[in-house]
């Protein structure tokens, strides 16, 4: 620093600001990844250069992506999971900003009153990243294609999935929420159906399997014109093993769908085959039949003291 009386006044070299971070952010009002589409390369600004008169550089104006809750942070190269947003508003460092660097009156000393160097500030962190939307919701609808799961969610909820008679109409999760009693609600996901094989890839395999690792409760869609109930329950309660033993852990109901086409004795014909560890019921999402006290038992589960 030099004035006008006091030409060697000493150094005065402030420091650097900080580069830009990337954060995500929790967002509860998304519910995909839609729209980072088209938003693949994102580049954070520098900070600024310290000045004379010891002032710090302005830090790089952080860059905020929203993301849905569910959204997991996996490194591209090593696929090493590196975040996970669980909030709504929590923010996660998605890509850190290098540091500032120090001006030259930081490096004054007794016996070097006037340093001629400073230090360079770092540079920023640059990587490929992916990021994954498992559903959050409480309820997962678990079935064969054609089980009748999205029209259950059309009956039940506001939701408005496509609907048609041949398998893997659901492509992609759809989410509704069930409005309960007195304005309790929960939430529940009609998933792509499961076929054989699907803990090993086939089908839509793990593009399915995934989200389920995220649901508080399991219901298995069984159709009441399935030629094997019991066999077509134990075929994907073993997807579900193979893909993830700890799926299993959670509370599991059984539901048999198009109950309107069958009469008591056939009730009671289907219940003895079922497995008795696990409570079932009979709904009809044509006539609505058992749906009220389907949402009776999911909110119970749901809702169950915690010991």
């Amino acid at each position: 620093m030099r004035t006008k009386f006091n030409p060697k006044a000493g150094p005065d070299g402030g420091d650097g600001g900080r580069g830009a971070h990337i954060i995500l952010r929790g967002n509860k009002n998304l519910w995909t990844l839609l729209h980072l589409r088209y938003h693949k390369n994102i580049l954070a600004e520098n900070g600024e250069s310290g000045s004379g008169n010891n002032s710090t550089g302005r830090s790089g104006k952080d860059i905020y992506i929203d993301v849905p809750l569910g959204t997991i942070v996996f490194d591209e190269e090593s696929g090493e999971k590196e975040a996970e947003v669980l909030e709504d508003g929590q923010e996660v460092i998605f890509m850190r900003g290098g540091r500032g660097g120090l001006g030259n009156a930081r490096f004054a000393t007794p016996t070097n009153q006037a340093p001629e160097h400073a230090q360079p500030g770092e540079p920023g962190v640059e990587g490929y990243k992916i990021l994954e939307l498992k559903v959050l919701a409480d309820v997962g609808l678990v079935g064969f294609p054609n089980a009748g799961k999205s029209t259950l969610l059309s009956v039940i909820t506001a939701a408005k999935p496509k609907i048609a008679d041949y398998a893997f109409t659901t492509l992609s999760p759809q989410l509704g929420m069930v409005e309960y009693r007195d304005g309790k609600s929960f939430c529940i996901a009609d998933l792509p159906g499961i076929i054989e094989g699907a803990a090993e890839g086939r089908g839509l395999g793990h593009r399915f399997l995934r989200h389920i690792e995220r649901n508080s409760a399991l219901l298995f869609l069984i159709p009441a014109d399935s030629k094997d109930h019991r066999k077509e329950f134990e075929i994907l309660l073993n997807e579900l093993e193979e893909y993830n033993p700890e799926l299993l852990e959670k509370d599991i109901v059984i539901a048999i769908s198009k109950c309107d086409m069958l009469d008591e004795e056939l009730k009671a014909a289907i219940s003895k085959e079922l497995p008795a560890e696990y409570p079932h019921l009979f709904i009809s999402s044509v006539t609505q039949q058992g749906l009220k006290e389907l949402k009776d038992q999911l909110w119970q589960i749901l809702n169950r003291p915690v010991d």
